[in-house]
């Protein structure tokens, strides 16, 4: 499969309704497609045995996706082939207290992979600039200058994002993002099989539904 298809340019400006989510490419059944993604397992870890004995790059993969898009599967199921005492994820919850004290960006600089190693991020420093600018009483909690001084905030908060990506790449990790695209319509099949489905249960949130609104 072609990647031209999935990767957003520099600089370029999109809109996910050009995007079909249900878009498989060349694969016409699940079991060709499942089939591909175990051959690319093993590609995988052969090439974390390369990256780790080199020691001096570092993966970052970059998961964001709306809820139900399926951020934990992803990791569950791609990264299964790789040696898990040189891979990390971190699910970046509500900040703590800590973390409310300190820039926005410090946990993310906590969380990084070492040289050698893989780090996944489910979610990231990116909610700062969709979440918290929806729901800007969370901006409150962070402890930030005065409202006369926060002028510019959301612009100055993608400049520096961008800047410390720049940042990380020229120190040898590889930044890899990734949006997992998923329709209105699926996601609520998915909501309403976290009810029905009693395993799924402990999923289901009202917090998701009053985001989907």
């Amino acid at each position: 499969m072609k990647h031209t298809h999935f990767i957003v340019p520099p600089g370029a400006t999109i809109r996910l309704k050009n995007y079909d989510p249900g878009f498989t490419g060349s694969y016409k059944t699940k079991e060709e497609a499942s089939a591909k993604l175990r051959q690319d397992i093993k590609r995988l870890a052969k090439y974390q045995d390369v990256l780790y004995a080199q020691n001096t790059y570092a993966l970052l993969v970059i998961l964001q996706a709306m809820d139900t898009a399926g951020k934990d599967g992803t990791i569950r199921h791609v990264m299964s082939g790789v040696n898990p005492q040189g891979t990390q994820v971190h699910s970046f919850k509500p900040p703590s207290g800590e973390e409310l004290n300190h820039d926005f960006l410090w946990r993310s600089q906590k969380a990084l992979p070492a040289r050698g190693g893989i780090g996944i991020f489910n979610r990231s420093y990116y909610e700062e600039v969709l979440v918290v600018r929806v729901h800007q009483e969370i901006l409150d909690l962070q402890m930030l200058p005065p409202e006369d001084q926060r002028q510019g905030i959301w612009k100055h908060r993608f400049d520096e994002i961008n800047d410390f990506e720049k940042h990380l790449v020229r120190n040898g990790i590889v930044v890899l993002k990734f949006f997992l695209n998923l329709s209105k319509g699926e996601q609520k099949r998915r909501l309403l099989a976290r009810i029905d489905t009693p395993e799924k249960n402990w999923k289901f949130s009202l917090a998701d539904v009053r985001e989907r609104g």
